[in-house]
Formats: structure tokens, C-alpha cells, sequence
């Protein structure tokens, strides 16, 4: 379609260049933001008739988007539209417009007669397409800056506001605007239905008002209710009037003390959103962001937004840092969406604070509250309304930020009291949308230096918000937010429920299928957060550096290494959304310096790159961070640490062998089948890149001849996980030495913790997570599910066979020297058990 100037008459001219007048001077205040990012993501094909749609006429509006279209090289909505069956005056039509020239109300009609006129050309042929682009024009919402409080009074909301108002509001607020294009519609695929021009009409009509809403909910938020009103209808609900009845009964009260107690817990958990404290929030942020970090880079984002306008947005992202609550809303705000409403510990309800993280769209919910059935029926109903509402919705699954850098076990409460909420009344389809964050340094790098040392947790005060002077001297890096790939609850529930739709609604009794589900869902949560990850320069030094004796390694040969990791998560891809940085091996390694995490050490016999001793302990933080990525290739390569050559079969079967509990801990996203194939692919790529050689007569596997480069980066490689084997292997030792029906799993886990701890203490550095009773208590409870331990009438734990062929395959992995230091160790605290 051509973008050249038309010709047209005298009068008509005449009309267009006012309008030109009247752009150039709204233009001298007015700047859009035109999304989608990049603009070349849009599918408009212009060799086909565009018509830009918008929601309601505003001549603003219009002129503002005639603007954002001769910018991108776009046909201009001012221009008439040359068409085969006879020109059309202009290139735009609005579904709403105002009549009346004092008071101006919304003219009632069923459909745009503009609107009826296309369709009807291309339904009787006289047209072979026209493309319908809906535009949305919002004044004083752009996805980019917010400077001045005087603008959050004249802002875009749920009214259709008049032309002072509008003017006002351009004036004040033209250079935060946002022009969303959307993907164009056909109106010759609603041709080609065979429903004629009537109803083709009522149906794209009916499609455009529902886009139009969507995506003015999806930028400003759903029209929400005071929240006075939203907890009175919480309280009248009936779940909730029969849990105020039994809780009367239970504690002998009236009906109204009880009452006050549900309305009490009902204001101590919903959130008090408020658009102007948002946009006050967003312009203090942007500086805030400016001053401690050196950007924040997303990916994926645009799949995502094509898809959040159709679904209910459950954001449920891994929880690195307490700024992950405020980065993401503002993020997700400064890209065109609504902010969500944030599922936080009531532990940060701190007064004034708590206040404020209201009004930004928090709501609280108490750590636990299973014997509070009023309670639970309050935030049940609360959360089920909001969901309702069309309000998206943020909870950390994990619930409560990981220590060790890496994923914790999902938590089940959150997702299958969304899960419920859903099935009882299934408004819109709900999409959980996984979000990976990354950090090159962390807010609470000190904080969590202590923890990870052994120091007990603090409790969060009003005293921690005077540390925030001590966070803006610093600079923190790139954060790296990435989205996965999103989990469809409907898909989810049709696979474990084909009938759910019919055996639930409108019920409150919990399904027998629920926990599996749930349990299903979060771990489809956490797989997709660890399949979106980035690596960034300081997990690739952590991953390498921590791998050596000394915390330290040649200059020359950690460049290689650098290298050859990064050929790694370029050639064997662990999932199509896994991205790494772009620096270079030499500039990973000066910025490493740069952020003080590393330092260069001269040497004649060439330069020592080495571990600030004060970073080492952070730094398997951020190395647990991409542990799941270089799980395979460390498991291959731990198997020719004591060992010059290995057969592929035995390679496979010790593989399989500790495959379920990688999978569990690491949320590995491969089956059986999918987890060999990943095992081939990488030794092929060991071998391409001369770190193994396979023999051609019998597959042999062979590592390089000792003391060679090439031995020493498969040796680097190897060591990566290997303190996740020895771990393993404390438990299986314990097991094997103490023998079949002698200890309950309370006496294993204590065992398991102190033979931990006291390696940790003898031999060489050991990350922090190495002792850690919940990854004992974790590994044994899947040796449990696999039928290996199994508890007997007495609570004492006896198992099969395979605990000893998982003893005897240690040896292929761990030297003797650990072996043996790790059964000392465990007859120690056999014989001392209640030491620590």
C-alpha cells in the first residue's frame, strides 16, 4: 500500500493541512511511546489496505497516531483510502464517539457504519482484504518516564473523559504517551467463515471492543472497586458467612465479635492499589534504578505480551532479592502492562512501609494459617476475587528467597488456592508466566555472605530502610530478567482432568486430584524458570573458579575455559530460551575485576586470575544460579576423574542411576529418554572439541593424557557438581555402614549433617549449601519415592540393594581419598551422634 502523499481536492486538502497545523503544535509537547519493541515485530502487510481502528474518537488521539504512523513508515489514518471498489475519505475509523456540543455523551449504536461498509466490500467480493489494526492511544501512560507529581492528576483511566479533560491531560502528560499497534485482522478470513455480512460484522465488532478492553486493562490495571467494597463483599460471601458462624461456635462469641475478627483479617490482607502512588512509585524508581544498576535487560518479553491480553497473568518469577518485588512492577509497567498485585509476607507489613507496599498493589498473607479456618476462608475468597476482577497477580512459589542461589522446592499453598479459585468459577483461561531473574551482585550480598556462613537469619525491621544510603555508593551491575515459556492452567487441568469443568463448578470441595495437579503445576513452574535462564560473566567465574583448590587459576589457561563454556551453551542448548552473555572471554574477565569479584595477580611466569577471598563465599551463589546447565557435561566429566577410559554403557547406567535426583534438585526438564540424549550430545561435543576420544572399535571413552591442557579443562568441567555427588554419597555411606533397619530417617538426617559439616571444616572449600539439612532431608525423601528406603513398623528405615550399587558406583566418580575421608567421617559422627 502506498505511503506517498495523495491526491485529493481542493476542500479536502485544505482539511488536511489544518490538521497537519494542528498536529505540528500538539507535536511541540506531545511525545509517543510507540509499542510493540521492536516495531518489526508488528505483521502488517502493506501491499493489502490498512484501517486503523481506535476505541473512542479523540481528535488528540488522532493526531497523535498520524504522527506515530509517518515516523514508522506506516500509511498515514489522515489520507483516504484508495480502494478498487471506490476511495473512502480517510484511513481510520472509532468505534465510540461523543455527540452533543455542551454535554457530550456517548453515542449508542451497535456497530461503526464505516465499519459496515467494509465488511460488506469484502464480503460481496468487491474487495479481495482489508487489514483492521487496532491502535490504542493512552495519554499519560507511556512505558518510559514519569517525571512530576502534577501528572498523575490528569492520567488515562476507565472514563472516556471530554475535550477539556483531554487537553488538560495532553498538555500535562503528552510526553508519557503510549501508542500499543496491534497485529492487524483480516477481514477476509472472517469472509471466508461463509457468515455473511451481518454477522461477520457482529463478530468483528465484538472482537475489536473485547481487544480494546484487554488491552486497556493490560496497560492501566481492571476497573478495580474501593477496597472498602472489595472487603465487604469478601465478608458476605458465603464461605466466608459460614466460616464467621463456625468460628462463633468454636469460640463461644456472637456473631458479631466474629464478624469484626474476619473483617479485621480481611483489611490486614487486601491490597489498597492506587494508580497515582504507582506513577509517583515509577518516577522515584527510575532514579533509584539510574543510580545502582547499569541497565535492566529483558527477554521474551514480546511472546509474552502478545499473549497477556487473552489470559488471567498469574507472574510467578524465583525469588533472588527483596528488589525483585519492585523490579519487576516496574518493569512490567514501564512495558506497557499493569503492575500486579503482590502475594507478600506478612513480615513486611511494617508500618508505614506497609502502607506504601499497599498502595503499589501488595496484599499479605500470614506464613502459615491451617488451623485458622476464618482466616483462610477471608484470603481464599479475597484472592478469588481479584482473580475474578481481571487483576494480575505476583507470588514467589518458592516462598521465601533461596540462600544458595539456587531454586527451592515449590511451595503448594499460593498455586492450589489459585488453582481452586479457578475451577470454582472459571471466568477467563489463567496463564502461570515463569520469569528467571539474574543479578551480577546482590542488594543483600552481605546479609547473605552471613547466612551462608552460618550466622541466624534477621528478622526485617524499619531500621533496614536506613541501609538503602549504604546501597546507592554501590553499583550493582546488569540485572537480567528473562521469561519462559508460560504454563496454561486449562491445558494442565484437561490433561489431569478431562471432566473438570463439569465436576467442579461452582464447588468448594476440594478434588482428589488436586494435590497431584498442584504438585505437577509447580514443578512445571521451576522447570521453566531454569529453561529462561541467562549467564551472565559472574556465574561463568563462579562456575569455573570455584572449582580450583586455591580459588585461583592462570590467566592464560582461565581464558580458555571461559571459551570453551561458551562454545558449550552455544552449540548444546539446554533450551531455546537459555541465554548467555555476549562478552568476550578477555572482557569477562576485566569486568569481573571491574565489579571487584575477581583480581589480577602478575606473575613472571604469567598472570593469576584469583577469587577476592571476600566474594568466595557469595560466589556459589551465583554459580548455583546455572548449576542445572552444566549438569550434564559435569557428570560426564566426573567420571574420568579417577578413571582414563569408562564404556558408554556403564557412562549411561551411572548416569541413570543418579538421574531422579538431579532432575528433583536441578528441575532438569528431560525424561529418561530426553536425559540420554542430552548425555549423547555432549559427549559428542567433548569429543569434537578434543576432550574425549572415542574409540571406534568398541565406543571406548578415554580422557587426554594427564598433565595436558585438555585434561585440565575436562578436569575443571568435572569438579562443577562434585560436591553434589559427595553429598549423595554421605547418605548412601551412612546407609551402607550403619546397615537395613537400624535408623529413622530424624537419626539419618542428623548424621548425614554433621558428616557434612565436619568435611566442610577438614578439607578444601565447600559451598555453604553443602551441609544443608534440607537437601539430606530432600534426597532421602526420593529414595523413599523410588522404592530404595521404605520405613518399617518400628520408624526405622530399610533398604534394597540398589544403595550398595550406588555406594560401589562412587568410585567412578570420587577419589579415594574422598571416599575414605567421608567414611571417616561418618563413623565419627556415628559414634558421636549428639556432637555438632
Amino acid at each position: 500500500m502506498s505511503t506517498e502523499s495523495p491526491d485529493i481536492g481542493f476542500f479536502a486538502r485544505l482539511k488536511l493541512q489544518w490538521f497537519l497545523f494542528l498536529r505540528a503544535t500538539i507535536g511541540l509537547w506531545v511525545k509517543a511511546n510507540v509499542l510493540p519493541r521492536p516495531f518489526s515485530d508488528l505483521q502488517i502487510d502493506l501491499e493489502k489496505p490498512v484501517y486503523y481502528i481506535i476505541d473512542s474518537y479523540a481528535l488528540s488521539s488522532l493526531l497523535i497516531l498520524d504522527r506515530s504512523c509517518e515516523e514508522n513508515n506506516l500509511p498515514r489514518p489522515l489520507w483516504p483510502m484508495e480502494l478498487q471498489s471506490g476511495d473512502e475519505p480517510r484511513s481510520y475509523l472509532a468505534l465510540r464517539r461523543k455527540k452533543g456540543l455542551i454535554i457530550r455523551r456517548t453515542e449508542v449504536r451497535s456497530h461503526s457504519e464505516t465499519l459496515k461498509r467494509l465488511v460488506e466490500k469484502v464480503c460481496d467480493g468487491q474487495e479481495e482484504d482489508i487489514n483492521l489494526v487496532p491502535v490504542t492511544v493512552l495519554i499519560g501512560r507511556a512505558p518510559d518516564k514519569e517525571t512530576g507529581l502534577a501528572k498523575i492528576f490528569f492520567t488515562e483511566s476507565w472514563d472516556i473523559g471530554g475535550r477539556i479533560w483531554r487537553f488538560i491531560n495532553s498538555l500535562v502528560n503528552g510526553r508519557h504517551t503510549m501508542v500499543q499497534f496491534s497485529n492487524p485482522i483480516s477481514l477476509r478470513e472472517l469472509a471466508d467463515e461463509g457468515r455473511g455480512a451481518p454477522r461477520s460484522l457482529r463478530k468483528v465488532s465484538r472482537i475489536l471492543r473485547v481487544h480494546f478492553q484487554r488491552v486497556r486493562s493490560a496497560a492501566i490495571g481492571p476497573d478495580l472497586s474501593h477496597r472498602r467494597t472489595v472487603v465487604e463483599a469478601v465478608l458476605r460471601s458465603p464461605e466466608v458467612r459460614a466460616a464467621i458462624a463456625e468460628q462463633a461456635r468454636k469460640e463461644k462469641i456472637s456473631v458479631q465479635k466474629a464478624e469484626r475478627q474476619g473483617r479485621s483479617f480481611a483489611f490486614e490482607i487486601a491490597a489498597n492499589y492506587s494508580y497515582a502512588f504507582v506513577r509517583v512509585a515509577s518516577f522515584a524508581l527510575t532514579w533509584f534504578w539510574n543510580r545502582i544498576y547499569d541497565g535492566v535487560e529483558l527477554q521474551h518479553f514480546r511472546k509474552f505480551q502478545q499473549l497477556a491480553p487473552n489470559y488471567e497473568i498469574i507472574y510467578v518469577p524465583c525469588h533472588r532479592s527483596h528488589i525483585d518485588y519492585l523490579l519487576f512492577s516496574y518493569f512490567v509497567y514501564h512495558n506497557g502492562l499493569v503492575p500486579p498485585h503482590i502475594a507478600a509476607g506478612v513480615n513486611l507489613n511494617l508500618p508505614i512501609v506497609g502502607r506504601f507496599l499497599r498502595k503499589g498493589g501488595a496484599f499479605f498473607l500470614r506464613r502459615s494459617f491451617r488451623s485458622q479456618k476464618l482466616y483462610s476462608a477471608v484470603f481464599h475468597e479475597y484472592l478469588a476475587r481479584i482473580l475474578s476482577n481481571g487483576t494480575s497477580i505476583e507470588y514467589f512459589v518458592e516462598g521465601t528467597r533461596s540462600r544458595t542461589g539456587r531454586l527451592l522446592q515449590p511451595k503448594g499453598g499460593m498455586l492450589a488456592m489459585t488453582v481452586r479459585s479457578y475451577i470454582r468459577s472459571p471466568v477467563r483461561p489463567v496463564m502461570f508466566q515463569p520469569i528467571y531473574v539474574g543479578y551480577e551482585k546482590l542488594v543483600e550480598g552481605n546479609s547473605y555472605t552471613a547466612e551462608l556462613s552460618g550466622r541466624k537469619k534477621k528478622s526485617e525491621s524499619l531500621g533496614d530502610l536506613f541501609k538503602v544510603f549504604g546501597v546507592l555508593k554501590k553499583r550493582y551491575g546488569k540485572v537480567h530478567v528473562s521469561f519462559a515459556e508460560p504454563v496454561l492452567l486449562d491445558e494442565l487441568l484437561d490433561r489431569t482432568e478431562p471432566q473438570w469443568r463439569e465436576n467442579t463448578a461452582g464447588s468448594d470441595d476440594r478434588p482428589t486430584w488436586l494435590n497431584p495437579l498442584v504438585d505437577e503445576l509447580g514443578q512445571e513452574i521451576m522447570t521453566g524458570i531454569n529453561e529462561a535462564a541467562h549467564v551472565n560473566t559472574v556465574n561463568l567465574l563462579a562456575v569455573i573458579l570455584l572449582t580450583t583448590r586455591k580459588l585461583a587459576m592462570g590467566r592464560a589457561e582461565l581464558l580458555d575455559q571461559l571459551e570453551l563454556y561458551l562454545d558449550l551453551l552455544s552449540r548444546c542448548r539446554y533450551s531455546e530460551r537459555i541465554t548467555y552473555t555476549e562478552k568476550s572471554a578477555t572482557k569477562i574477565v576485566s569486568y569481573g575485576i571491574e565489579l571487584g569479584i575477581i583480581e589480577n595477580r602478575e606473575h613472571p611466569l604469567g598472570d593469576i586470575v584469583a577469587i577476592v577471598p571476600a566474594q568466595s563465599i557469595l560466589l556459589t551463589y551465583f554459580r548455583n544460579n546455572v548449576s542445572h546447565l552444566v549438569a550434564v557435561p559435569s557428570l560426564i566429566a566426573s567420571c574420568f576423574l579417577n578413571r582414563s577410559a569408562i564404556e558408554p554403557e556403564l557412562l549411561q547406567r551411572i548416569a541413570l542411576a543418579l538421574f531422579p535426583f538431579l532432575k528433583n534438585e536441578l528441575f532438569l526438564p528431560w525424561d529418561e529418554a530426553g536425559f540420554i540424549q542430552a548425555i549423547d550430545d555432549h559427549i559428542e561435543w567433548l569429543v569434537q572439541h578434543e576432550l574425549l576420544t572415542k574409540s571406534e572399535k568398541d565406543g571406548v571413552l578415554r580422557r587426554p593424557h594427564g598433565g595436558s591442557l585438555k585434561e585440565q579443562q575436562l578436569r575443571v568441567m568435572g569438579h562443577a557438581l562434585l560436591q553434589t555427588f559427595e553429598r549423595y554419597y554421605i547418605t548412601v555411606a551412612i546407609l551402607a555402614r550403619n546397615g537395613s533397619g537400624t535408623m529413622t530417617r530424624g537419626e539419618l538426617e542428623r548424621l548425614c549433617f554433621l558428616t557434612a559439616q565436619r568435611m566442610s571444616q577438614l578439607n578444601e572449600f565447600a559451598a555453604p549449601e553443602f551441609s544443608d539439612q534440607h537437601l539430606f532431608r530432600q534426597f532421602i525423601a526420593l529414595l523413599r519415592e523410588a522404592g530404595i528406603l521404605r520405613t518399617n513398623e518400628e520408624e526405622k528405615l530399610e533398604f534394597n540393594e540398589m544403595i550398595q550399587q550406588l555406594s560401589n558406583d562412587a568410585k567412578y566418580i570420587l577419589s579415594r581419598e574422598i571416599r575414605h575421608g567421608i567414611l571417616r567421617a561418618a563413623q565419627q559422627a556415628i559414634k558421636h551422634p549428639d556432637q555438632e
